[in-house]
């Protein structure tokens, strides 16, 4: 080992080698080399929020008198530098950690504290005038720290990221709905001809799938909106001043402009992850009905010739690396991928939110780290979908016309005049000779022609009667 890149650095265990041009310290380091893992790491986004929560930490106890001003401002501008992501490379520790994520957060408070220190004139290690402990985590336990957090972290991905994405793809299914609303088609159930549809009326199911998503999402955020800050160690408040939590909340929801509030009931906060559960289960949901309706898509474009081809899909690239000209419905692919990777994350969420045993859920980075990726791939996918996707779909209107006048579900809407038997039997007919089921009714005069042609009618199968 080359000394002269290293410092010593003390915590309570003792010496620790740190890189010299770290901000982070002895305990950090010492989770460094326990968790040597997956390499991956709080996103950004957490690490933004967490630098958030430690600043109004330090304003809240400068405020209740209990830091002194010269340390606090300190603190609140290293704070500050974490929050512009400026110390996004010296938070070090792996997702595979203490399950509380205590080393991420003394990783924060090391970085902040030396950060702290240096703008004061300190040596960066001397842990004065500027403590980790004593200073940058007063009041605070990873115990509550780390659930606030995440509920953060999810509150604002939801709202500021997927929420408007849903609202895009809806908008563009909405105006696809619109553009087709007199194109009728083929309807299909179990992959066989059914009754006609329009293709408008299959669309405007899609726009409605996706506005019960963001429905459903925002139910999730009541429970987000509860912070566990103020709770420390076990719930009980221990070390904190009991005012301390609300001017936490305050200041959060002041930064982000949502309506945090202190958790209804510590224990409980700290105790369960139910809330994030939830909310893992919500975005699942969506996960599930962008599936369908991505690989419907991929379905009715099948082709171009030898497929469904109702749907022309934008050619976004080169679909084959040996077959020329081929072009693939990579766009829906992608966002099939994503929804199968939030359904495997909400499975992890899932267990992870069952071991809240006793007073502590010990599985917090996990969940932290499934339900945020879950919220920005989600949030990704469905814009790139809506955008490079839905926006450009086409009707291959002679493909749709020449399939629908094929059908044997023409004979559905002859069963309430001649019965359900004599309809089986001349859609059967139909089938065997190739002939459609109009040219089988013409012929075995079934009825009369003017209202065999009434009945015949596709868009008159689209209405309700």
């Amino acid at each position: 080992m080359d000394e002269k890149k290293y410092r010593i650095e003390k915590d309570s265990m003792g010496e620790m080698m740190v890189p010299i041009d770290s901000y982070w310290g002895a305990q950090t380091q010492r989770a460094v080399e326990n968790f040597r893992v997956s390499g991956i790491r709080f996103p950004a986004g957490f690490i933004r929020v967490l630098g958030m929560v430690k600043r109004a930490a330090a304003q809240a106890n400068m405020e209740l008198g209990l830091l002194e001003k010269r340390p606090g401002d300190a603190v609140v501008l290293a704070s500050e530098e974490v929050i512009k992501g400026k110390m996004n490379g010296h938070f070090v520790v792996d997702i595979f950690q203490t399950g509380s994520g205590t080393s991420t957060n003394m990783n924060a408070n090391e970085v902040i504290a030396n950060r702290a220190n240096e703008l004061l004139g300190s040596k960066i290690g001397s842990n004065a005038p500027v403590h980790p402990n004593d200073h940058v985590n007063m009041g605070q336990s990873s115990n509550d720290i780390i659930p606030t957090c995440i509920h953060i972290s999810a509150a604002e991905g939801i709202h500021n990221a997927l929420l408007p994405a849903l609202e895009i793809l809806e908008k563009n299914l909405h105006a696809k709905a619109e553009e087709f609303s007199d194109i009728v088609k083929i309807g299909r159930t179990h992959f066989q001809d059914a009754t006609p549809i329009r293709l408008g009326q299959e669309f405007s199911g899609y726009e409605s799938m996706v506005r019960h998503a963001g429905t459903r999402v925002r139910a999730a955020l009541p429970g987000l909106y509860e912070l566990a800050v103020g709770g420390t160690a076990v719930g009980t408040g221990i070390n904190t001043h009991r005012n301390f939590a609300g001017h936490i909340v305050r200041e959060i929801s002041r930064m982000t402009g949502l309506p945090f509030t202190e958790a209804e009931n510590h224990f409980e906060a700290q105790g369960s992850k139910d809330a994030l559960v939830f909310a893992s289960s919500a975005l699942k949901t969506v996960a599930a009905g962008l599936m369908k309706i991505a690989n419907d898509i991929r379905f009715l474009s099948s082709g171009p010739r030898c497929g469904i081809g109702e749907l022309v899909l934008p050619a976004v690239q080169p679909g084959s690396s040996i077959m020329p000209g081929k072009v693939n419905p990579v766009i829906a692919e992608s966002l099939c991928q994503v929804a199968a990777q939030v359904i495997g994350n909400d499975e992890a969420v899932t267990i992870s939110g069952l071991l809240g045993h006793l007073e502590l859920n010990v599985m917090m980075p996990v969940i932290a780290h499934n339900i945020l990726q879950s919220i920005e791939i989600l949030s990704n996918g469905v814009k790139n979908f809506a955008e490079k996707c839905v926006a450009g779909i086409e009707a291959d209107e002679k493909r749709i016309e020449g399939m629908i006048e094929q059908s044997l579900a023409h004979a559905t809407a002859l069963s309430p005049r001649i019965g359900y038997d004599e309809a089986a039997r001349i859609a059967k007919e139909a089938y065997k000779t190739g002939k459609t089921v109009r040219e089988v009714a013409i012929k075995n005069g079934v009825l009369p022609p003017d209202e065999l042609n009434k009945m015949l009618d596709p868009r008159r199968m689209t209405e309700s009667s």
